[in-house]
């Protein structure tokens, strides 16, 4: 028999033994380990993002996000850019995310594309960007903006080889040589 996972046991354990899972609906969710290739993808995102997004914001990646508590659901994004002034706040809650990066990966297709969006996007946070990265050739990422009415995304542009945003900030990243 499981037990839901509540929001104070969670924040009662360890780094260590919230590395690596996410908790949806309650219930301890573990993804595989992620390839050197879709590692090397986000800490490249993060940098570019960080560095675009000046100092109001932050981007990091292996953060925890609470989208709810009861039941509670701690998402994993795969980069995160949220308010620098809440750095030390625990848990990141989404009034403090700007945007939420997730890179697809095997094993996850369905998740990243369709039920984590949803859920970023029922949260409340305003950006989602959905990467996909072919095994070969340059790394596709498809944007979106919240509609705060009906609490969904919808689609902005496509970006292959170099993603160039405007809004909230101006970022650009040269996926071609990632």
């Amino acid at each position: 028999m499981h037990h839901q996972i509540t929001a104070e046991q969670y924040d009662s354990w360890s780094e260590e033994q919230c590395a690596g899972i996410e908790i949806v609906d309650g219930m301890v969710v573990v993804s595989p380990s992620a390839s050197k290739r879709h590692n090397r993808l986000i800490k490249k995102l993060a940098v570019a993002l960080e560095a675009a997004a000046g100092p109001e914001w932050n981007a990091d990646f292996d953060f925890d996000v609470r989208l709810q508590d009861v039941p509670l659901t701690n998402r994993r994004p795969d980069v995160v850019v949220y308010r620098a002034d809440t750095l030390d706040v625990m848990p990141a809650r989404p009034e403090h995310i700007l945007l939420v990066v997730e890179v697809v990966s095997p094993g996850s297709e369905t998740t990243d594309r369709v039920v984590k969006a949803m859920q970023y996007a029922k949260a409340g946070i305003t950006y989602y960007w959905r990467v996909e990265q072919p095994p070969a050739g340059v790394p596709v990422v498809h944007t979106y903006v919240l509609d705060p009415a009906s609490r969904t995304y919808r689609d902005t542009e496509v970006f292959a080889g170099l993603v160039e945003a405007t809004a909230p900030f101006a970022v650009r990243v040269d996926l071609a040589k990632i």
